[in-house]
């Protein structure tokens, strides 16, 4: 198809035009290497699997590379960079969990967790390591293509957006770093997981107004169908554990009972 693309290219050439000179060469070499396609980058174990989900992407219009463990996974990632990871929570060698604390604390790469665990416990531990979003096996291909695709879909809407708030906000004691997803005080440093500092940048960015548990579940880029209040009130109870002085009385994190969660305007104080 590429090479068909290239002949139509210079059969409508004039006969004085220099394709190398123009640049058209290279332009040529890089849709036949890359496309338009985002690239997916499946880390699977069991090659059965991971050939035939790879198969599937690809109909769908992804350009799609495979990898069986982490060292093959890590050579691709030098090489040829991808917008998204589905990776095997139950891999040998480094498991799924482990490439994506990694991962998460050196990229925002997207990351989707392929798991047969259906234990709640499991889901939350992946997503406090950084994953946006997790597949119970066995999967239906078309509900797996469909997050991927809305994953996709809000990491190009991340790069096209406008600059964000400021990197620090101040707060009483505390500073909140978004480069480095961390609270800075006087007295300590707090590093957030990826689902801490996306519940205190929700709260943050709306100082002083109430959002429900299915409202940030939506802002973390959760399916709010999916997600659950106990996820919520697990990452909430983290982030009041790490900020305030009495996390049973808090000051800063407030529950509204029966509606949510709100985060005290410094500027009212």
């Amino acid at each position: 198809m590429a090479d068909q693309f290239e002949a139509t290219l210079f059969y409508s050439m004039p006969v004085d035009f220099d394709p190398e000179q123009s640049g058209l060469f290279e332009d040529v070499k890089k849709c036949k290497t890359h496309g338009m396609a985002q690239h997916i980058l499946i880390v699977e174990d069991d090659r059965t699997t991971r050939m035939r989900l790879a198969a599937y992407l690809r109909e769908q219009g992804h350009r799609v590379s495979e990898a069986e463990n982490a060292d093959a996974m890590e050579h691709t990632l030098n090489m040829d960079p991808p917008e998204l990871l589905l990776i095997d929570i139950n891999l040998d060698g480094k498991d799924g969990l482990t490439i994506t604390r990694e991962q998460r604390s050196k990229s925002r790469v997207g990351i989707i967790l392929l798991t047969a665990r259906d234990d709640q416990v499991d889901k939350i531990v992946g997503l406090e390591m950084g994953a946006d979003d997790y597949v119970t096996k066995p999967f239906d291909k078309r509900e797996l293509a469909a997050r991927v695709k809305n994953l996709l879909a809000r990491i190009a809407d991340i790069g096209q957006a406008p600059q964000g708030p400021p990197p620090i906000e101040e707060f009483g004691p505390w500073g909140f770093d978004r480069i480095r997803r961390r609270l800075v005080s006087a007295a300590r440093t707090e590093t957030l997981t990826k689902q801490e500092f996306d519940v205190m940048s929700a709260l943050a960015d709306h100082p002083g107004q109430t959002l429900s548990r299915a409202r940030l579940a939506e802002m973390m880029g959760r399916d709010a169908m999916r997600s659950n209040d106990r996820m919520i009130d697990v990452v909430v109870g983290r982030l009041r554990k790490k900020l305030e002085k009495d996390p049973s009385n808090p000051e800063w994190i407030l529950t509204e009972h029966g509606q949510g969660y709100h985060f005290v305007d410094p500027r009212n104080d």
